[in-house]
């Protein structure tokens, strides 16, 4: 069984900094897409950040410049550094992952169980 463990998440004041860790355990044969995603009260979720397994990155707008992802294959765990944080980023963080369970098998999703980030003075 695979799990998604975020951690990191807290309550910062406008202009900090927080690093949001997610580590996939389990059986494991490869994992291609790793992401962040986010969703505020009252609102959708969004996209934050992904990198594949070769390490491209994609970000959205509100965040380029602000924000890092980075992963370490060998543990399977992707990281967001964020920088900056304004009350905007205030949200609930969620990790997503496209794994592979068996080198014969195509990737599945999995979410993790977020982690809150609140921004405040």
């Amino acid at each position: 069984q695979v799990q998604l463990v975020e951690s990191g998440g807290g309550l910062v004041q406008p202009g900090g900094s927080l690093r949001l860790s997610c580590a996939a355990s389990g059986s494991i044969f490869s994992i291609n897409v790793m992401g962040w995603y986010r969703q505020a009260p009252g609102k959708q979720r969004e996209l934050v950040a992904t990198i594949i397994r070769g390490g491209s990155t994609n970000y959205a707008d509100s965040v380029k410049g602000r924000f890092t992802i980075s992963r370490d294959n060998a543990k399977n765990t992707v990281y967001l550094q964020m920088n900056s944080l304004k009350p905007e980023d205030t949200a609930a963080y969620y990790c997503k992952s496209h794994i592979q369970l068996k080198p014969w098998q195509p990737s599945e999703i999995y979410w993790g169980q977020g982690t809150q980030v609140t921004v405040s003075s």
